[in-house]
């Protein structure tokens, strides 16, 4: 009885064999990749298995590189509590300044975001068009930059747009101070008429000490231009007037002649 049982499973084996072997090529390669699937599962898991030590191994950090990293930045954690501390007290001290001489805090900056939807040929790009106008709160002399620094001024206004005079016009003038240790001040104005990316920072005084490279800013002086706007870097400096007075040139930060969007500064 055993036999008869193997001798039929023989030839129910032999009688698959020669069924598969009969098939056509498309349906034999159709049933090895339906075998096939059959086994992906307990191929995969056995890849997972094998790789899961090696990954463990690279995660896993030593008990001396754990203790090195927390002392690390248990470090730079009290350094930051310390420079906090620093700032309150600085804080609070210029607080006190300011209620002493009657000092008004200053205000943040509240910008609106503009498209140059113009620029002015006949004037060598000195003035542009914004997408702006009195619509949306804009008024003359408001402030213009970018992100890099100062662009110019809001000239005229429209109920939908905005004329911008730029710092290369011989129209926009701006307080400036340069970032050294005598604070030198003076006024930036229209280089020439051939390279917009240059001004003239002139009515400095003969002692300036002007190095290439310093930075120059708004003053805040005139009550158009609020002080810290980045205008350019000093590019070199002479004197004039038998020595009474220093000119420099200052390389402007932003680019005048690629403007597409610009922030005008609400006051």
């Amino acid at each position: 009885m055993f036999k008869q049982k193997n001798y039929l499973a023989l030839g129910a084996v032999v009688l698959v064999a020669l069924l598969i072997f009969s098939l056509p090529p498309t349906a034999t390669a159709r049933l090895k990749l339906a075998i096939g699937s059959l086994f992906l599962p307990l191929l995969g898991l056995s890849s997972t298995a094998q790789q899961l030590p090696v990954t463990a191994a690279d995660a896993v950090l030593s008990r001396r590189e754990l203790l090195q990293l927390t002392e690390k930045l248990q470090r730079e954690n009290d350094q930051f509590k310390v420079l906090a501390l620093q700032a309150g007290a600085t804080a609070r001290e210029n607080d006190q300044l300011r209620a002493a001489i009657g000092w008004q805090r200053q205000q943040p900056w509240r910008l609106k975001l503009a498209n140059v939807i113009m620029r002015d040929p006949a004037n060598w790009w000195r003035t542009v068009e914004i997408d702006l106008g009195s619509r949306d709160g804009i008024t003359t002399n408001l402030p213009v930059l970018t992100a890099e620094g100062l662009v110019g001024r809001v000239s005229s206004v429209g109920l939908t747009r905005s004329q911008v005079v730029l710092l290369s016009d011989p129209n926009c003038k701006a307080s400036a101070l340069v970032e050294n240790p005598a604070h030198d001040t003076g006024v930036v104005s229209a280089g020439g008429p051939l390279d917009n990316s240059l001004v003239q920072l002139a009515y400095l005084s003969g002692s300036a000490n002007l190095k290439s490279g310093q930075s120059v800013i708004t003053s805040g002086l005139g009550g158009i231009f609020p002080k810290g706007i980045p205008i350019g870097l000093v590019v070199d400096s002479r004197p004039i007037e038998f020595g009474l007075y220093t000119e420099a040139r200052v390389k402007l930060s932003a680019n005048l002649g690629a403007l597409e969007q610009v922030w005008v500064l609400i006051k």
